[in-house]
């Protein structure tokens, strides 16, 4: 990975994306449906990409949204459809064309009151919070959003009933009716003004912000926060939360201080990530650094990407904690202390997520749900309570409300910082200081991510490997134990190998975007044993795909 001389330094103007001509693109581009990257592409987190390369276009919003009113008919739900949007630039254009849409055809439709802008969670919890007792008239959701992706991006995500992502089978569905309207130049497409839109009987506004607000009583101990007098601080990154988190302090009487407030479209007030991209991604310690300095002010602080699914928790022991870390952390705290959770609730994690959290599980005497990359695994289980807590090594996670009933099944980025100053409340150490004393149990694990060049045959081969194309016995010294090709939670593909020995293990997967591979890596040895780890991890691999 090559540093860009930018990284972690104040994003420099000709860095920054013309707003108007991108809105402008948005607008104006027509996308070639029998064009690849001009076409709808559901991945892990819904459909995104940019107006600039005409791969998020009013076109493909128009699309998707009468693909989902056609989804919605078809599967006969007629309750409301709750609607947020982020701060990216192309999210306000997006939700206007969305709306235009959900309006002629017809739907339900719960806008944000006042126009706020929606982060993920409180569609989500918006969703499950109407649907609680119902058995038909269901509501299901949509967030315009790219996540923590650069400013230029678009993104479109489709909530189903249950709250989460949509699982492969709905997203196939969907991708595939809105190529058939883009290939129809929109012929089929039901549209109305924005104005008439608005005025529609079927358009209602609904109060995201108090709603979620008012509820995280029961998911957080604001008395133990309160009475503990910390002092929080929290970096929105220029999101969807950034008058979530005045109302939550305000609500629950905290000494917690938005350390920025702005919300700006070409995110100016980021410093650039490892790429030299302006990335909001909150574990990011490059795009981090502006709440990483201030990290001796607060007792805890934390932040969040733009649609506020993701989460980054800085201590002032230890600055920006990896996700992974403070994935093990809040776990081995909310076992410990949530006697109303199903004594058999498990820990959600996913193949790339780190083995600590394995250690974590096996001492707590909880059951591990290892499942592939996507958060949609999960969704399920923290419905129905069977999972206590889910999380992705990419700093997304949510769990449940302290009775053991669903808060959200999608990815909370809002409850794992607050997590974070509950468990510094209650327990009079931070989390950083509380991974070194896990650590210190349980083992110190050495990780990294890198990536390898393969083509598209090879990254072909390479998801569709199985262990028994693997013939060595040994990975870095160890007994390989145990080769995956499917995870052992659901028996689902991963999309790669995952080999396991007793200190160490890799994961090798594809990429969906680029001709590269990655290798996960963790070592319970030592950055020593880590690193012969990914060179014997890329031998091996390289050697399978390049068999014939």
């Amino acid at each position: 990975m090559t540093l860009s001389p930018f990284a972690g330094k104040p994003a420099p103007t000709d860095l920054l994306v013309d707003i108007p001509r991108l809105v402008t693109a948005y607008y104006t581009g027509q996308p070639d449906a029998s064009v690849s990257t001009q076409r709808v592409a559901f991945g892990t987190s819904g459909h995104r990409g940019s107006s600039f390369d005409l791969s998020f276009n009013e076109w493909h919003v128009l699309a998707i949204s009468q693909a989902i009113c056609l989804y919605r008919e078809a599967q006969g739900i007629t309750g409301p459809l709750f609607v947020g949007i982020d701060t990216h630039a192309l999210s306000t254009p997006a939700g206007a064309s969305a709306l235009e849409v959900l309006a002629a055809n017809g739907v339900t439709v719960m806008i944000a009151a006042g126009d706020e802008y929606t982060p993920t969670p409180a569609v989500s919890h918006a969703i499950l919070c109407y649907n609680r007792g119902r058995t038909s008239g269901l509501a299901d959701g949509i967030v315009i959003t790219p996540s923590h992706n650069p400013p230029q991006s678009g993104g479109y995500k489709y909530n189903p009933t249950n709250g989460g992502p949509a699982d492969t089978h709905i997203t196939k569905w969907i991708e595939a009716k809105a190529n058939e309207l883009l290939a129809n130049k929109l012929a089929g497409v039901k549209r109305i003004s924005y104005e008439q839109a608005l005025k529609a009987d079927t358009t209602h506004r609904h109060d995201y912000v108090n709603t979620y607000v008012a509820d995280l009583i029961n998911v957080i101990d604001f008395d133990a926060i309160r009475a503990a007098t910390l002092r929080l601080g929290v970096d929105p990154l220029g999101g969807a939360g950034v008058r979530y988190w005045s109302a939550i302090a305000e609500h629950y009487r905290l000494d917690l201080e938005v350390v920025n407030k702005q919300v700006d479209s070409t995110f100016r007030f980021m410093t650039v990530d490892w790429d030299g991209q302006i990335r909001m991604d909150p574990s990011s310690s490059h795009a981090m650094q502006g709440l990483i300095g201030l990290k001796e002010r607060f007792d805890v602080a934390f932040a969040c990407d733009p649609d506020h699914d993701r989460h980054g928790i800085v201590t002032p022991s230890g600055g920006l904690l990896a996700p992974n870390n403070y994935l093990a952390v809040a776990i081995d705290y909310l076992f410990r202390n949530r006697p109303q959770w199903r004594a058999d609730a498990a820990v959600g994690k996913t193949v790339v997520s780190s083995g600590l959290i394995d250690r974590v599980a096996k001492r707590l005497g909880r059951r591990l749900y290892e499942v592939p990359v996507g958060f949609k695994w999960f969704a399920d289980g923290l419905f129905d309570g069977s999972l206590g807590f889910g999380g992705e090594e990419s700093a997304g996670a949510s769990f449940l409300r302290k009775d053991g009933g669903v808060w959200s099944t999608d990815k909370d980025g809002l409850i794992p910082s607050l997590l974070a100053a509950e468990m510094t409340a209650r327990t009079g150490r931070d989390p950083g200081q509380a991974y070194r004393a896990l650590t210190d149990e349980l083992g110190e694990p050495f990780s990294v991510r890198v990536d390898a060049k393969a083509n598209p045959e090879q990254k072909a081969l390479l998801s569709k490997l199985s262990p028994q194309q693997v013939t060595s016995t040994e990975l870095a010294g160890e007994k390989i134990d145990s080769i995956l090709s499917h995870a052992p939670g659901n028996d689902q593909a991963i999309g790669g190998l995952k080999v396991m020995t007793e200190n160490g293990w890799f994961a090798a997967r594809p990429s969906g975007t680029e001709d590269i591979y990655k290798i996960y890596a963790e070592s319970f040895i030592g950055d020593d044993h880590l690193k012969q780890l990914v060179a014997e991890a890329q031998t091996l691999v390289d050697g399978a795909i390049s068999a014939k």
